[in-house]
């Protein structure tokens, strides 16, 4: 299948995709992100750098690679391959800082995390970053191939348990085996995990587990001998050290181990034998000198003792302390250097690290009922109230708040019987107000509606706040002509009040009176210019009207006076966002986020979103996993949260929150429904149609859940049910396509092509546009072939010729017929008409490498130019130089397009060959035997066996 005719064919899919989801699909599929593009290099300078820094790194000179690179990004510092392999050196240099700098600026030029996952997760457990490991959007498993899942698997588990949590260790350990049952190395990373738990049964258990399953590797015996140490079988431990530095002489643990024995059981000679091997070995290891130490120490050498402790402190003072704060070894170690030199105050703080972490000092007071009650403490903050209670039993709002962290701790009735004894004893409009507050601040907004009615009804005057609650409660609903009146009213009540005339203009501009909302705020900054609300709301208005400068205005002054102005934040970051400003839309969000209270989602759910339309699940799993710990009953942001684990692979994750979704949403229609699709997309064709039925159940003729059911029985296979039910949608509504186009669906499925085109064609005549275009030229293509397809696309872009999908559409088809002239001139003439279409662009680049056109590269590079981190299109750019004979540009792009989708076996192939061409043999053989071996068909293929063959 020709490469120029791939986007048509992700079409064929779109069939198994709910009916109201698959515009949106496309557009996503047709997004390029903007970022900066890998660098031209005529002479290929940087390239050859890269390839020089390679080889030194594959014969071990990592300092000299370290400089090649360095040099390389000199001359361009977008050169993702020279980012990545500088990371892997730097860490392989000792130097955890830098390499995960160099990583992270792999990861934000659009590296796959699947190449850097590993040595970042090394990094940050050098640097004593442990909880920033476990917390980072990069490194979380989910989506992650199976040998890389694995291994970061078991980095968790090591993270984990620096922390102290065996538990959580246990768990990363036990579910790197469901990845890789027959591997040693979760047996060897669990053993030094249960001595450090002192659960010396289960640690020789793991011990013998890594024995079995190595066959005996030096890694194994070490873990066994040091399992027999702590268990004081010294002479079994001897033996296991020495049978591991036998099997690697290299093994510096066992070494470290086999000294420290030798000294415990007087063996003078042995031990300085061993420490003087370590100290050649390894010159720069602090507890060799520290060996060295004890022994001269041993010989009274008081001179010599105190400078191989010298030695110790200058190799450790120059690490952080937060890099061995997890190590007790080496804080003991750097301690007693210390002590031993006298430098009291210099021990001290590698002492002190020492302390477990439950007994280092906790935050002092927390004693205000309302912090309790935000950082979802509620048992704390009823005791703390409950006493304040009995000292100002009038307090009302003590009641509340007593009553609100009943309700937290799930005591509702409770809650509900002090206001209700509060009530009968005082029934106001006032106490009216504040349960009706009481029930709003805790989600109740139905049970909240009557009380608020009831304390404005008695007293508007007295009650403005119940009213401009009221008010908002009402817009929320979509009451707007309740809203307007009750608007209105407190505005003629009290005209000089600037909040209800920003009230007013709310309710204004929802109605759609842009003008009379837009004179609303300015009324009420002419009262009080000091508020930020009405310049917020103008700065929407500004937003809307695409008066991108005045809101700006408006906005700047308003984050200049408070940086702590979420709603300025939030504004902000939407103007960004209309700008197209995406790294500036991220600032803004995240600090809006940081800054946002317990309550209110809104800039978590925008920072969720923006990261999944910037191609970044990973980090919108990290978002939405904290939003949803402190919201954890929110619909919203639960379905936020299951969203994000699809995109980044965690199905089963996104099933128990769809789950508990599905509980909280009630018999919300809407909710249900987006429930269902995300559970399609989980692969719970089970799930999804339990929510559907609940939003039928809701709204019986709710058009978007009927046409997901017969989606869902199409799925299950149950093509009468699902014709039935699509039959059921065309007699209800005989002038919508959906039902056409359902019944085109079922019939596809059945295999029945005559009667699936007559379904699409008829969606298509009774809604013309590009779906159900698309669906129709699809289907006419498989039942009646290319040359009616191409009639039917020709037709339609005559009559609409700004549609960019259809062309390409067209395009495609004519690449896929073999009429290639066609073909180019519909990509040049949709070019026109979307000068800055990436795709078009690219797909025409390989259309001319097909005809051998040298203008392939030049409108190649123009694509680059505007979709810089697509990695069809470096691919397509690397291709088309190794055509035009500029080799070292070819194989930077190709390596560049390589690790942002190692998946992509075209991609795979295209690399090998220019590999090939430059004499590495071996590592060509490797990228194709990834791609040959992944079992996933791609157009070179054959090229790629025959190429095969003549490197083995």
């Amino acid at each position: 299948m020709d490469r120029v005719a791939r986007n048509l064919n992700t079409l064929a899919d779109l069939r198994r995709v709910p009916f109201a989801l698959r515009a949106c699909i496309v557009a996503a599929a047709l997004a390029v992100a903007p970022a900066m593009s890998p660098a031209s290099i005529p002479d290929g300078k940087a390239s050859r750098l890269y390839e020089d820094a390679l080889q030194r790194f594959e014969r071990k000179d990592v300092a000299g690679a370290v400089i090649q690179l360095k040099n390389a990004l000199q001359i361009d510092k977008t050169l993702l391959p020279v980012h990545v392999l500088l990371g892997k050196a730097l860490m392989a240099n000792g130097q955890a800082a830098a390499a995960e700098i160099a990583l992270n600026e792999a990861l934000r030029l659009g590296v796959n995390r699947a190449e850097v996952a590993l040595p970042l997760a090394q990094s940050y457990i050098a640097q004593g970053k442990q909880k920033e490991m476990l917390n980072s959007p990069h490194l979380t498993p989910a989506g992650l191939p199976a040998g890389v899942q694995f291994q970061l698997l078991l980095q968790r588990a090591i993270a984990a348990g620096d922390l102290g949590d065996l538990k959580s260790a246990m768990k990363n350990i036990e579910e790197a085996r469901s990845v890789d049952p027959r591997s040693p190395d979760s047996w060897i990373v669990e053993v030094p995990l249960r001595i450090r738990n002192r659960e010396l049964k289960e640690a020789s258990a793991a011990a013998d587990k890594a024995m079995a399953s190595s066959g005996g590797t030096a890694a194994a015996w070490y873990q066994k001998a040091m399992v027999e140490h702590v268990g004081g079988n010294v002479r079994a431990a001897l033996a296991g050290y020495d049978k591991a530095v036998t099997l690697d002489a290299d093994h510096v643990e066992a070494r470290l181990a086999r000294a420290g024995l030798y000294l415990d059981l007087e063996r003078a000679g042995e031990a300085a034998a061993e420490v003087e091997e370590l100290r050649k070995r390894f010159p720069k290891e602090p507890r060799s000198a520290y060996l060295a130490a004890l022994l001269a120490e041993r010989k009274g050498d008081a001179q010599a003792a105190q400078a191989r402790l010298r030695e110790v402190t200058a190799l450790l003072d120059a690490v952080p302390l937060d890099y061995i704060r997890y190590r007790p070894q080496m804080l003991m170690l750097n301690g007693l250097a210390h002590f031993g030199l006298s430098e009291l105050e210099k021990a001290k703080p590698y002492f002190e690290a020492l302390l477990p972490r439950a007994q280092t000092p906790l935050p002092a007071l927390k004693p205000l009922a309302q912090i309790h009650l935000a950082e979802r403490n509620p048992e704390r903050a009823a005791e703390l109230l409950e006493w304040y209670m009995r000292a100002h039993p009038s307090d009302v709002q003590g009641m509340v708040l007593l009553a609100s962290a009943y309700v937290a701790k799930g005591q509702n009735t409770k809650a509900f019987d002090l206001l209700q004894e509060a009530l009968h004893n005082n029934d106001t409009p006032q106490m009216r107000s504040v349960l009706g507050m009481s029930l709003l601040g805790n989600g109740r907004w139905q049970d909240a509606l009557p009380e608020l009615e009831a304390a404005f009804k008695r007293d508007p005057r007295g009650q403005t706040y119940a009213g401009s609650m009221l008010t908002m409660l009402y817009l929320k609903n979509g009451q707007l002509p309740k809203a307007e009146a009750i608007g209105q009213a407190l505005v003629k009540q009290d005209p000089s009040n600037p909040v209800f005339h920003n009230l007013f203009g709310m309710v204004l501009a929802r109605t759609g009176n842009a003008a009379g909302a837009r004179k609303a705020f300015e009324q009420a900054l002419k009262i009080d210019d000091r508020l930020s609300a009405p310049k917020l709301n103008l700065a929407r208005l500004d937003m809307n009207e695409r008066a991108f400068d005045a809101a700006e205005g408006r906005l700047a002054p308003l984050l200049k006076a408070d940086e702590r102005n979420v709603d300025a934040r939030l504004e902000a970051a939407r103007l960004a966002a209309l700008r197209g400003r995406d790294e500036d839309e991220q600032a803004l969000l995240e600090k809006a986020n940081e800054l946002s209270t317990a309550r209110d989602p809104r800039a978590g759910l925008a920072l969720i979103a923006l990261h999944l339309r910037r191609g970044k699940p990973a980090a919108a799993v990290e978002v939405a996993k904290r939003l949803a710990s402190r919201r954890p009953e929110d619909v919203t942001v639960l379905l936020a949260y299951a969203k994000a684990q699809n995109i980044n692979g965690d199905t089963t994750g996104a099933r128990s929150t769809l789950s508990k979704a599905t509980t909280l949403a009630g018999y919300s229609a809407p909710q249900q429904l987006e429930i269902a699709s995300l559970q399609v997309a989980a692969g719970n064709p089970a799930g999804a149609h339990y929510s559907a039925e609940k939003a039928l159940a809701a709204v019986p003729d709710f058009l978007p859940a009927q046409a997901l059911l017969v989606d869902l029985e199409l799925r299950q296979g149950d093509t009468t049910k699902a014709d039935q039910l699509a039959r059921k949608i065309t007699a209800s509504h005989p002038q919508r396509a959906i039902g056409y186009s359902l019944l085109g669906d079922v019939a596809a499925t059945r295999g029945q092509g005559a009667a699936a085109l007559e379904g699409f064609r008829k969606a298509h005549q009774l809604e013309p546009n590009t779906e159900s275009f698309l669906r129709l030229f699809k289907a006419t293509s498989l039942q009646e072939g290319n040359e009616a397809a191409q009639r039917l696309a020709e037709a339609w872009v005559k009559a609409h010729p700004k549609d960019i999908r259809a062309r390409k559409a067209l395009g495609d088809a004519l690449a896929r017929g073999g009429n290639l002239a066609a073909a180019r001139s519909t990509y040049e003439a949709l070019l026109k008409v979307s000068p800055d279409d990436a795709e078009a662009m690219n797909n025409l680049a390989n259309l001319l490498l097909r005809v051998k056109d040298r203008a392939a590269l030049e409108v190649a590079e123009r694509a680059l130019a505007l979709a810089p981190q697509n990695t069809n299109v470096i691919d397509t750019v690397g291709w088309a130089a190794l055509q035009a004979g500029q080799s070292d540009r070819a194989l930077q792009l190709l390596r560049d397009a390589r690790l942002r989708d190692p998946a992509n076996n075209e991609v795979r192939y295209h690399l090998a060959a220019v590999l090939a061409k430059a004499g590495r043999r071996d590592e060509a053989r490797e990228e194709l035997q990834a791609a040959l071996r992944s079992g996933r068909p791609f157009d070179s293929a054959g090229e790629a066996r025959s190429l095969m063959s003549t490197l083995n």
